[in-house]
């Protein structure tokens, strides 16, 4: 079963436009991770600081492992632009075939 990881993340002030700029080159090095089925990038419209990253993967396992294949100078970089840490959690679908019927 598949699992979804949903990741915020606040922009220092003044670091919004370039906390984007630099969440977009990040979701295709995800996308391209062992493991991963998709990653997507969401800005909150009331709060244009706030990022979401959307990111299904095959497993929290495989999730994990690919931290360790992002290079400790983008996370260096990345932490200069953000209010405070990021956060996250694991998600797993729950009734997506019926809302898929809907549709």
């Amino acid at each position: 079963m598949s699992v979804t990881r949903i990741s915020n993340f606040e922009a220092r002030a003044g670091m919004a436009e370039k906390l984007h700029a630099f969440l977009k080159t990040i979701v295709p090095l995800v996308e391209k991770m062992a493991g991963c089925q998709s990653c997507e990038l969401l800005r909150n419209q009331q709060n244009p600081s706030a990022f979401v990253v959307v990111e299904k993967w095959n497993s929290v396992e495989e999730h994990r492992a690919s931290l360790k294949n992002i290079p400790p100078e983008l996370l260096s970089e990345a932490m200069l632009l953000l209010a405070g840490p990021p956060t996250g959690a694991y998600y797993e679908p729950l009734l997506a075939a019926q809302f898929a019927r809907r549709a």
